[in-house]
């Protein structure tokens, strides 16, 4: 019996060390992830390691990214040799120069360098933006805009119910399938998990396209394509944090309202949006989309917006949208309001934030108080917490569910877009967002922001502190294994 018991140890022993060898030197994670995951190889042997395959290894998909991250950057270097796009050339050589044309907004050149060098965020001018704060406009916009398509209809979601807003918006599209307009539709296999490509058969058999990024079987938790992007003839873009389905309408019984932001964009940013989809889609399908004239129109200058789509993700040298966000927030001179559903930032942004509020900041951050992931509302508090003896102002959104990703910085500039403040946003998932320098959509997001603050309650540090220990282990746990929930 001891001897069985001591061969079992042994091999007990030996599978968890050689779990933690792999963990350590194969795939050079950072450290606070690997830490995390050799406390899951300690504290769950066997069981850890197929965690970890699941969660955690890279292995062929990153070999995969790096392929397609090449092949981005030739089309990339195509696309602007071929001169498709006005790029203002003074930004990126005189720093010193106000390339925004905005009083007092010199100091945020280094940002508009940094978003331009980082990740191919052209700065793009004369754009006109509408910003919807809810689904029923949102939608209502975009199904105009493709029942008046002439030419392509471009659309990429992370999520696409197979439910009556789903199925309308198949209809529309395998409606102008057959009218002979080119309909491309991109989803990931994760986050329609579950969901048959079936639904998407009158778009095909109406002439259209149809694509997964990595099919089900294949989908794993982490380099989830989290883009949401429409591009309607070259000409209308969107950009925002609305996905495809009811609940995104208000109609769900779990949430009931659902607070979004996602923005309709006419201008020079377009073709930045166009070029995004069009690498995405090269990557999965076998039906390239070609540099041609029909997808980059020339464009009329339409409005005085100047802004820059920026992309992040596997396929990126650069965590963009991360660096974008701590520029923003060490630009701030008055005010940074964010808003996001998952709020877990990385050791840099968390340390930014708490500078900010110290040096006199007002930092306010707006999370939902219904949360659809525990673990992760659990870990954001524990951030929370630290930031309100800083001076950080926190609430709690009590109006139903609030997903938008916004970030205001001194009513001048902003960020709408699919990132979250969290880790995985910043280093597992494709992302783009827009970077807007206008002072009157900075300057609307902060009058939304304070109208979402009526239906909140602010988290203070006295009723922080009162929390019970349970929530308290609740919050160390999950914060212990955040980088790789």
């Amino acid at each position: 019996m001891l001897a069985t018991v001591s061969i079992f140890l042994g091999f007990f022993f030996s599978v968890n060390f050689l779990f933690a060898i792999f963990i350590v030197f194969y795939e050079r994670k950072d450290v606070s992830s690997t830490w995390a995951w050799l406390i899951v190889a300690l504290l769950l042997p066997y069981f850890g390691f197929l965690l970890y395959m699941l969660l955690g290894f890279s292995g062929r998909k990153t070999r995969h990214f790096v392929n397609k991250s090449k092949k981005d950057k030739e089309i990339y270097e195509e696309f602007a040799g071929n001169d498709k796009i006005a790029i203002d050339d003074i930004s990126l050589k005189n720093r010193k120069t106000n390339v925004l044309s905005m009083p007092n907004s010199e100091r945020f050149n280094d940002m508009v360098y940094l978003n331009s060098n980082s990740g191919r965020g052209e700065l793009t001018l004369n754009n006109d933006i509408v910003v919807f704060h809810n689904g029923m406009d949102k939608f209502g916009s975009l199904i105009e805009d493709i029942r008046n398509a002439e030419s392509h209809i471009h659309l990429q979601y992370y999520i696409f119910r197979n439910d009556a807003l789903g199925r309308q918006i198949i209809d529309e599209l395998a409606t102008k399938a057959a009218e002979g307009i080119e309909v491309k539709v991109f989803i990931d296999g994760l986050g329609n998990y579950g969901h048959s490509k079936k639904m998407f058969k009158p778009i095909v058999e109406a002439g259209g396209n149809f694509q997964i990024f990595f099919r089900p079987f294949m989908a794993k938790v982490n380099f989830r394509n989290h883009r949401k992007l429409v591009v309607i003839d070259g000409i209308i873009g969107y950009i925002g944090g609305f996905n495809i389905g009811v609940e995104y309408i208000g109609k769900s019984k779990r949430f009931g309202n659902w607070r979004d932001t996602h923005v309709r964009i006419l201008g020079e940013a377009v073709k930045t949006i166009q070029l995004r989809f069009m690498m995405d889609w090269n990557f999965c399908s076998e039906n390239k989309i070609t540099l041609d004239e029909k997808y980059f129109p020339a464009l009329p200058p339409v409005g005085s917006v100047k802004m820059q789509i920026v992309s992040s993700g596997p396929d990126t040298e650069w965590d963009s949208i991360k660096y974008a966000y701590k520029k923003m927030i060490t630009e701030a001179e008055k005010s940074v309001y964010i808003s996001s559903p998952y709020f877990i930032p990385d050791e840099s942004i968390f340390e930014s934030l708490r500078v900010a509020a110290l040096a006199g900041i007002d930092v306010r951050i707006l999370i939902p108080a219904k949360p659809d992931h525990p673990f992760v509302y659990w870990t954001a508090l524990s951030y929370i917490g630290e930031l309100l003896k800083a001076g950080v102002k926190c609430y709690e959104y009590e109006g139903g569910f609030i997903h938008s990703k916004v970030i205001v910085i001194d009513d001048m500039i902003s960020s709408v877009g699919t990132a979250n403040m969290d880790i995985r946003s910043f280093k597992l998932n494709f992302e783009v967002n827009a970077f807007i320098y206008s002072e009157a959509t900075a300057e609307e997001l902060s009058y939304q922001f304070f109208e979402d603050l009526e239906s909140s309650q602010e988290l203070t540090l006295e009723a922080y502190e009162l929390r019970s220990k349970f929530t308290k282990v609740k919050e160390a746990v999950s914060r212990l294994l955040s980088p790789i929930l």
